[in-house]
């Protein structure tokens, strides 16, 4: 097997994408994330137990345009090398990256080593939490609870191919718009 192949079969199969022009800033990702991973699941009991929203994706604001911005998954996780209890880990090739609770100490390394700021610390400085791509979701055939909750339908769980595919279009139609603009110019 090539080493092509080898890189390709590390990665997981599938991601959360964003399209961006369709992101609104409306923050319901966010609480979906927030109430997924509660402990009574249901917003209104999360408020009447006083329940801190703990949320795993973070929609950020760049040059006045709202971004989703989750955990990449990456296929060499700078979090899973800095753990060193092992409680960062990937189950299996394709899977998400986790934290397992009873194995973290609450040292934060994993938070200082990975390159997009994604990982965080629990309000009370237990462990490590960040996104797990919903993994209870998952197991039942659901999508990520952010996902499946953006109105706008900016967020895509989809396979890596599916997503290549789509930026080369893109990236097509792009090359033929700025040719037809550099055609119209000459013209002019």
């Amino acid at each position: 097997m090539s080493n092509r192949s080898n890189r390709r079969n590390s990665r997981m199969s599938k991601h959360i994408t964003v399209a961006i022009d369709k992101c609104v800033g409306c923050h319901t990702c966010e609480l979906a994330c927030a109430i997924e991973h509660s402990e009574s699941g249901d917003v209104e009991l999360m408020a009447i137990r006083g329940e801190k929203p703990s949320y795993r994706l973070n929609v950020e604001y760049y040059s006045g345009h709202p971004v989703p911005v989750n955990c990449q998954h990456c296929d060499d996780p700078a979090c899973v090398h800095a753990c060193p209890t092992g409680a960062v880990s990937r189950l299996a090739t394709g899977k998400p990256v986790l934290v397992d609770d009873a194995r973290c100490i609450g040292c934060s390394m994993c938070v200082q080593a990975c390159p997009f700021g994604m990982m965080a610390m629990k309000e009370d400085g237990s462990t490590a939490i960040k996104c797990d791509l919903c993994v209870r979701r998952l197991a039942r055939g659901d999508q990520p609870a952010c996902v499946a909750s953006c109105p706008t339908s900016a967020l895509f769980f989809e396979e890596e191919e599916v997503q290549n595919r789509a930026k080369r279009i893109q990236a097509a139609e792009r090359l033929v718009s700025a040719q037809e603009k550099a055609e119209v110019q000459e013209i002019s």
